[in-house]
């Protein structure tokens, strides 16, 4: 499994074949841009990476469209506009951002603070990428892999409004509300905010508990999306050891990895995890110490380490006790030319690892690794011992059930939305496999195939549930309902991040080598019949779930910062 070529196969991948712009509404012959100097070029590829490469590159579709060639599409006044102020072209009527918004099914952010010299600068950088080359392999695609629609539940959950959390950035997401959830031994809730601030909530008001920008001289935000204060997770003896953890970024350079790659491949930023000894567990504000457990480069902002959680069913003295898992996207290394960091035991990409914080028998000698890992004694000693798992995209949320499930939430690229019912050891296909479909990583990887029909000598692990594009765009997890609810009791409860839909699946329809329906959930706020698109006046929601000590849920919006609680549920009448 380690070599793609030899497990790939596509008939005609050879063929190779430019593919010819096609006209589109507002190319007036103004999209080829005039010749730009090299400092503007220069400027505009930094801003570039900076505002856009999050969801754009130059390679593969990604949350937008790939970008060669887009400047002998459309003319530059048209880009201008666009960058400015997209929700406005596409509310204009104009049909090529229409057929985009269509098509992609997510609104882009606009950039109304944004500078006309640096707007300008952008589009002389993306007038530089001429038109990739395309495979003629793609007459096998499947362009439908889910036909059936998502059916609509007969259940109504009303969620109430919270708590408002401070506004962080000056257009939407107005607060980057990533993760909540409560401090052990205590019904204590926090949320985390990608821009730098860990808030307790206290009396139904969120006051600053962990401010990462002044803690991490080297603490970045920016170019947005995943990056930032990533993740937290309080050690399950928080109350007698003080111990928290979390993930955030860095520049590149900003120290030594622990985990690089080859320096031809460029390095965008740095995770970074920290173990933090607090000086008091019941104060509240945040005073301590931190250490740094382990640091990866990353090939672009996106796809970082944006979980890391503690088994809350293991119990003290059990061998899972204490033991941190983190979830490590591929950084985008396969959208950006480098489909070989991957789907490689050797390597930390595409991975969810398995540590224990209090050791320090790692490489680094950091952090320790467990004696029960998968790989611990595989005869190969070059396999990184860390891995639990590997074959993830996006492994974006992980959670346990009650019943002792462990799942990943795992965003996809093109077509498939997934969630994995994990086992050590075990290979979830990324990039081999978008969900339960063939991809070519050296190829159009927006592209899915049939399984081979050899396809189990390959031993990949395939979802025990998923959704495609039609239904939304990127999987958030997502909890099993443990609280007081009857209605809702043993459903793993989640949604699409973008659109805002919830959906949920029976646990005991969880089983390997099957499909468990997806059913949504009907929605009411203050008991009103609603949608979150509607209640954030957005169509980009950024719907994230938390949970308390108790079991409730609670549903994070990003695009208003707002907090919902999961009060009751009916059957729809």
């Amino acid at each position: 499994m380690m070599h793609f070529k030899n497990t790939i196969i596509i008939s005609a991948i050879l063929l190779l074949v430019y593919s010819a712009c096609n006209s589109v509404p507002g190319n007036n012959g103004e999209g080829k841009a005039n010749k730009i100097d090299s400092a503007q070029v220069a400027k505009g590829e930094i801003s570039f990476e900076k505002n856009c490469a999050t969801c754009h590159n130059f390679n593969q579709d990604g949350i937008g469209p790939q970008l060669s060639g887009i400047a002998g599409k459309v003319s530059a006044s048209w880009l201008h506009a666009f960058i400015k102020d997209p929700a406005g072209v596409i509310a204009s009527g104009d049909k090529y951002a229409v057929q985009l918004h269509d098509k992609y099914k997510a609104m882009m952010p606009s950039f109304p603070a944004m500078e006309n010299g640096e707007i300008d600068a952008i589009i002389a950088f993306l007038a530089t990428k001429e038109k990739q080359i395309e495979s003629a392999a793609d007459s096998v695609v499947i362009a439908n892999p889910f036909p059936i629609p998502i059916p609509p539940s007969d259940i109504t959950i009303n969620l109430e409004p919270y708590i408002q959390m401070p506004v962080s950035a000056s257009a939407a997401p107005l607060a980057r509300i990533t993760k909540l959830i409560a401090q052990p031994g205590t019904n204590h809730l926090f949320v985390v905010d990608l821009n730098g601030k860990l808030y307790e909530i206290i009396n139904n008001k969120p006051e600053v508990y962990m401010d990462m920008a002044k803690l991490k001289p080297h603490f970045i935000n920016q170019p947005g999306l995943g990056s930032g204060f990533g993740s937290f997770a309080f050690h399950p003896d928080f109350q007698k050891n003080a111990l928290l953890y979390t993930t955030h970024t860095e520049a590149a350079g900003s120290a030594n990895a622990d985990f690089k790659y080859n320096d031809s491949i460029k390095v965008s930023l740095q995770w970074v995890l920290t173990e933090w000894k607090v000086n008091d567990p019941k104060a509240k504000v945040f005073s301590g110490n931190g250490r740094e457990l382990l640091r990866t480069n990353m090939v672009s902002p996106i796809h970082g380490v944006q979980e890391i959680a503690f088994n809350p069913y293991a119990k003290a003295g059990g061998n899972d006790y204490g033991m941190l898992y983190v979830g490590i996207g591929d950084g985008g290394s396969v959208e950006h030319n480098a489909p070989q960091l991957p789907h490689n035991t050797r390597n930390i990409w595409g991975t969810v690892i398995r540590i224990d914080p209090k050791g320090n028998n790692s490489r680094n000698k950091q952090y320790g690794i467990p004696a029960d890992n998968p790989f611990v004694h595989a005869a190969d000693t070059t396999l990184l011992k860390e891995i639990y798992c590997y074959g993830f995209r996006n492994p974006h949320r992980i959670t346990w059930t009650k019943d002792g499930k462990m799942l990943v939430f795992n965003i996809g690229q093109h077509d498939i939305e997934s969630v994995y019912n994990v086992k050590p050891g075990k290979d979830y296909g990324w990039p081999l496999r978008e969900g339960n479909f063939l991809i070519n990583p050296y190829g159009d990887i927006n592209k899915i195939h049939a399984l081979p029909p050899d396809d189990s000598i390959y031993h990949i692990t395939y979802p025990v549930a998923a959704y495609d594009h039609d239904e939304g765009k990127a999987i958030s997890g997502g909890f099993e309902y443990t609280g007081t609810i009857s209605l809702l009791k043993e459903k793993i409860i989640f949604g699409d991040i973008p659109s805002g839909r919830i959906f949920y699946i029976e646990n005991k329809d969880i089983q390997q080598g099957k499909q468990a329906p997806i059913k949504e959930l009907h929605i009411t706020i203050d008991g009103k019949l609603t949608t979150l698109v509607k209640a954030c006046g957005n169509e980009r929601v950024e719907i994230r779930f938390g949970e308390d000590a108790k079991g409730e849920l609670y549903v994070l919006t990003k695009a208003d910062g707002k907090v919902y609680k999961l009060a009751n549920a009916g059957v729809a009448k």
